[in-house]
């Protein structure tokens, strides 16, 4: 049973083990709601996992503590294993999937924890972490289907209550729907008339689709650089908690997430891996059904990996409007280029990229096609440049 109870006294055991992280204003991420960012992204560790794992650790009875423990991860419920291990002296194994971040590897093991990479998805990670804890005897912390782990992430929904009384709505991130569970457990329990949003990528909506069906269902396969709520199938605890406390379950496309984070980066100096950004993402594309109210989202990590954030970043580029590739036909002949450019300077663009192909099969022989990469302020610059190139009597293609 999940009670309030359960949720205050992993507060209380929490109070000196993580950090109680800041409700920031974020007004420049919506022109119809006031939004804040309850800011887990920089929790110790990066991530909020650490609440609900510490807590369940401190649970565990010392038979449990001497068999040492398991854990499976895409990356943040490991460190928070990883560290709530350490500071316990309990042995740690985290299985995780070989495509996790090499940051968050690479963080787990800093944190004293063994790593076992398992191939393709955390749903492989997870049965091979069963498979060797039968094997070996070890405790077994589930990442987000465990009691004690829902109530440590239930400790931010009382934080945010006491940050922002008379918050209206919280948007929360959904993988296997422990977050959502604890957070909407405390906050419905205290504020009823709070509307609490799950959000998940429209690559991974294994709890969107339950919801949807009024039945676990289990995916056959999750595509989305989200890894931390990249989950084929809910918990059941999370599942029911769910079902009974949140409002609307809404999903949010890859593209959109990209723009959330780079506007996370840009509007509000926080970086945000993409699990943490998908509440931004449902506010900013208007997925949430308010105006005039106040939205809390929780951006619950910030352990993006360095090697895809430049791809993330030019993939918010052009959802924001602000990076347009156009490809023009053209004769190929001198000066063509010249007017081109002449006319997107005009409009205050700037070109970044030029590709001339004359080699395309399909074209006349004495033409080309102009590729051409530009910076602009937003999508309705980038239409008024291509309004005036054809004005101009250039052809796109």
């Amino acid at each position: 049973m999940m009670t309030l109870d359960r949720i205050y006294h992993a507060a209380f055991t929490l109070k000196d083990a993580v950090r109680k992280t800041d409700l920031i204003l974020a007004p420049a991420l919506s022109n119809e709601n006031k939004v804040y960012l309850k800011t887990e992204n920089l929790q110790m560790t990066g991530s909020f996992k650490v609440r609900g794992a510490y807590y369940k650790i401190s649970r565990l009875s010392d038979e449990e503590k001497s068999r040492g423990i398991i854990a499976c991860s895409a990356g943040n419920h490991a460190q928070g294993v990883a560290l709530a291990a350490s500071k316990n002296n309990i042995p740690s194994l985290i299985c995780m999937p070989d495509g996790a971040p090499i940051s968050k590897v690479e963080a787990t093991k800093s944190f004293g924890a063994d790593v076992c990479l398992v191939s393709d998805t955390y749903d492989d990670a997870y049965e091979k972490a069963v498979e060797l804890q039968k094997e070996k005897g070890y405790t077994f912390i589930h990442p987000f289907d465990d009691p004690d782990v829902i109530a440590g992430q239930g400790t931010i929904g009382l934080e945010i209550l006491e940050q922002l009384d008379d918050v209206d709505a919280v948007v929360v991130p959904v993988g296997g729907g422990g977050l959502i569970s604890g957070v909407a457990a405390a906050i419905k329990e205290l504020k009823p008339s709070c509307k609490i949003y799950g959000v998940q990528a429209a690559g991974a909506p294994s709890m969107y689709e339950s919801i949807r069906a009024h039945e676990k269902k289990a995916l056959e396969t999750v595509d989305t650089f989200a890894d931390g709520i990249a989950v084929k199938v809910p918990g059941d605890n999370t599942y029911e908690l769910v079902n009974k406390y949140v409002d609307e379950m809404i999903t949010v496309t890859e593209d959109e997430i990209a723009a959330a984070i780079l506007a996370l980066m840009e509007k509000q100096k926080l970086v945000a891996e993409g699990a943490g950004a998908v509440p931004v993402a449902a506010v900013m594309f208007g997925k949430i059904p308010l105006k005039n109210k106040k939205i809390v989202c929780v951006v619950s990590g910030g352990n993006i990996d360095v090697n895809i954030l430049n791809r993330v970043i030019t993939r918010g580029l052009i959802m924001s409007g602000r990076r347009t590739t156009l490809t023009i036909a053209l004769l190929d002949k001198p000066g063509q280029l010249v007017g081109v450019s002449t006319v997107i300077s005009r409009c205050g663009g700037n070109v970044v990229a030029v590709h001339h192909d004359n080699g395309d099969p399909n074209m006349a022989i004495n033409s080309c096609f102009l590729r051409v990469v530009m910076e602009t302020r937003d999508s309705r610059q980038a239409e008024m440049i291509q309004r005036q190139l054809a004005e101009a009597g250039f052809q796109l293609v």
